[in-house]
């Protein structure tokens, strides 16, 4: 059999191997058989990458490729309502006692006491750290899993894992961050244009310098001055006093024009 018809040989299958995998999800009643429809749907998502790579590869049609690249996406997503199961479902054996909680120890408890640790349940601790970024990425932004896949499908590009990965950290850890208080801010608030805020400016200018120059502050400035005229700097400070006096007088001046 020549390459191309491999190749649509294999794509053709992709499909029923992702019809399988939802099949065996929906019917699905334990965690031991949600966790066998999620392998189902780890292998196909597995095949059709290589169909997609070896196409890729051999610059097969365009429309094998987005076939695969779709096989990938409906994997995934089946892949990932497994883990979400997955997470519920060790999550209440936890509570119900039934599981163990990750790093307890039951190898000394008697055997009537003694519960099913996640290994013996066919997970890793890294799967269910997984599955729970996943079940709680959904809660923060419902779909997210599913609109992910086909926003990559959309521009052309391969659904990976990897991808998907990301995206579903990011919304976890927007779900994790704390919300922001509602704003005190009066919604009645106009900002002041540039003129009213220069005048603003002004008047605090001179309200501050008021409030401050007292008759001892005044007296403690004085003696400053004096002692700050062999000072290398007293020719700047005069300058800017002068200045300043002649911006106070001016501004003065306005009010009597």
């Amino acid at each position: 059999m020549s390459f191309p018809a491999t190749l649509e040989q294999s794509a053709s299958s992709l499909p029923q191997l992702v019809d399988h995998a939802a099949a065996a999800l929906a019917n699905a009643r334990t965690a031991a058989e949600v966790l066998e429809a999620k392998e189902v749907a780890s292998f196909a998502y597995d095949a059709a990458k290589r169909a997609a790579r070896l196409a890729n590869a051999k610059h097969a049609h365009d429309e094998l490729i987005a076939a695969a690249h779709r096989a990938q996406a409906d994997s995934l997503a089946i892949e990932s309502q497994a883990k979400r199961r997955l997470a519920d479902e060790y999550d209440q054996a936890r509570i119900d006692g039934t599981a163990s909680a990750q790093g307890q120890r039951t190898d000394l408890l008697p055997d009537e006491k003694k519960v099913a640790t996640a290994a013996e349940l066919g997970l890793t601790h890294k799967e269910i750290h997984d599955a729970r970024l996943i079940r709680d990425a959904e809660k923060v932004e419902p779909g997210i899993v599913r609109r992910t896949l086909d926003e990559k499908l959309a521009r052309g590009e391969e659904p990976t894992r990897a991808a998907l990965r990301k995206m579903v950290v990011d919304a976890a850890m927007r779900g994790l961050r704390p919300q922001r208080k509602p704003s005190r801010r009066n919604p009645l608030y106009v900002p002041p244009t540039p003129e009213q805020a220069a005048w603003q400016h002004v008047t605090g200018t001179f309200r501050a310098f008021a409030e401050w120059a007292t008759d001892d502050n005044l007296a403690l400035a004085r003696e400053g001055m004096r002692e700050a005229r062999a000072g290398p700097f007293h020719r700047l400070d005069v300058k800017a006093i002068a200045q300043g006096a002649e911006c106070f007088t001016k501004i003065k001046e306005w009010f009597d024009a």
